[in-house]
């Protein structure tokens, strides 16, 4: 199959170089290059970013990445882009040329109107179906951020016209296909394939321990941050505040009561390296917090490492914290259960899927420091139910979450939406109200 990704601010060469990754980056990034593997040609679009980029990257046999000009080539927040998916649309449209695509998969709802319109406007014989992938649900972030939230207006009619425009939708957890019905989205045109992890970067002996620390080269890994304390805890994530690190700050007071005074935190993530976290407002929040609890001696920022860093600070935890208001999947929970972690996980969206209660990890209530501080001192407590959760984690990400099997669902969701009746009509209508 030829198939188009559209990723409007997601590129998939931020995964590739580590430190800029975000969730959509690496999903787009690796489902790509394992449907390339699968011997289908694989095309990304992404915005142009940075005068500098070059037009067409070609990344591994049967994947290239495209930067399309729309808007100014310079970083701008995501929620700024909807202005320019017309632009977008119109970029896809040219490289296409006569010589469409046989599917076409949207990440992310701007990425679906950009891929959509350019479906519309195909000079081909036949229709250019369109799969979506929404990654994350503004109905959801409205719910959750209330005043907060910073996306554009028009996402509360445009994301469900999307759902209901699109031919077929690949949710990544049975949470969103809830959330999908709630916005009118038949669940007759949605299927399931999660989030996957990279089993060759993220794994662990199948006896709980840590394997090797190499590069892919062969060559040794630095190796991870000294222990300072007995206990370590970890928190991987973007910093803003929906993530709720400030709530595994929260409970360090609660773990001492309990009897585990020796403990440190490590947090990573942020706006750049270390250096670059004297500017960042929720690092100087956490910051603050950490101060406030007489804890700032147990926290450390590590700020943003490249991926190729990562395994081996998981491994050298014993804990991993992911504890966010809310979650639409989460990848860091299956990279920790890949390396043989055990997760404590709010029970929220595609976690409460993710992380097996009491089998991979603990549940516990969002927004609910006692409740963390009680998970991890029970696993903090028991040495052995640790290593039992680890083997038990890197089973599960073995058997459900590898990317190899992601692609491969995925790819049945494109030879289902291919083998169905194909849409009437020549295109879709412009949209009224929006610049497209």
């Amino acid at each position: 199959m030829k198939i188009s990704m559209v990723s409007e601010h997601a590129s998939p060469l931020a995964a590739l170089g580590g430190v800029d990754a975000g969730g959509q980056n690496v999903h787009v990034a690796a489902l790509s290059s394992n449907l390339a593997r699968r011997g289908h040609h694989v095309t990304v679009y992404t915005r142009r970013d940075d005068p500098d980029l070059p037009a067409r990257v070609p990344v591994e046999r049967g994947l290239t990445v495209v930067h399309v000009d729309a808007g100014p080539p310079t970083h701008i927040s995501k929620d700024d882009l909807l202005p320019f998916m017309g632009q977008l649309a119109n970029g896809i449209c040219q490289d296409w040329g006569k010589n469409v695509p046989d599917v076409v998969h949207a990440h992310f709802w701007m990425s679906g109107l950009a891929a959509l319109q350019a479906a519309g406007r195909a000079k081909g014989s036949e229709p250019v179906p369109v799969v979506q992938t929404f990654h994350a649900l503004g109905s959801v972030k409205r719910r959750h951020q209330g005043a907060a939230d910073t996306s554009p207006a028009a996402r509360a009619w445009l994301e469900p016209w999307v759902g209901r425009t699109a031919d077929w939708i690949v949710a990544t957890c049975p949470d969103e296909v809830f959330e999908l019905k709630a916005l009118g989205i038949d669940p007759a045109k949605v299927s399931i394939a999660p989030c996957g992890v990279d089993l060759e970067l993220f794994n662990g002996n199948s006896d709980g321990g840590a394997a090797a620390d190499l590069y892919r080269d062969g060559k040794a890994r630095p190796s991870a941050v000294a222990r300072t304390r007995k206990y370590r805890i970890l928190s991987v994530g973007r910093l803003v505040p929906r993530k709720g690190v400030d709530l595994v700050i929260q409970s360090l007071p609660l773990l001492a009561d309990a009897g585990f005074d020796d403990v440190e935190l490590l947090i990573v993530g942020g706006s750049g390296d270390a250096l670059a976290l004297e500017d960042d407002p929720e690092v100087q929040r956490l910051r603050a917090t950490a101060r406030d609890l007489g804890v700032s001696d147990q926290v450390t920022m590590l700020g943003q490492l490249p991926r190729d860093a990562m395994p081996g600070i998981f491994r050298s935890s014993d804990v991993v914290a992911c504890t966010p208001w809310y979650e639409p999947f989460g990848i860091v929970p299956l990279e920790a259960m890949a390396c043989g972690v055990p997760v404590v996980a709010a029970a929220v969206g595609g976690l409460r899927e993710t992380v097996e209660d009491h089998g991979t990890g603990l549940h516990v209530p969002p927004r609910d420091p006692e409740a963390i501080a009680a998970a991890i001192a029970e696993l903090l407590g028991d040495p052995a139910l640790r290593v039992e959760m680890g083997r038990a984690g890197i089973r599960r990400a073995r058997s459900r979450y590898s990317w190899e099997r992601v692609a491969a669902d995925t790819e049945k969701a494109y030879r289902s939406v291919l083998a169905a009746t194909q849409r009437a009509g020549e295109g879709y209508e412009p949209l009224e109200g929006v610049v497209l």
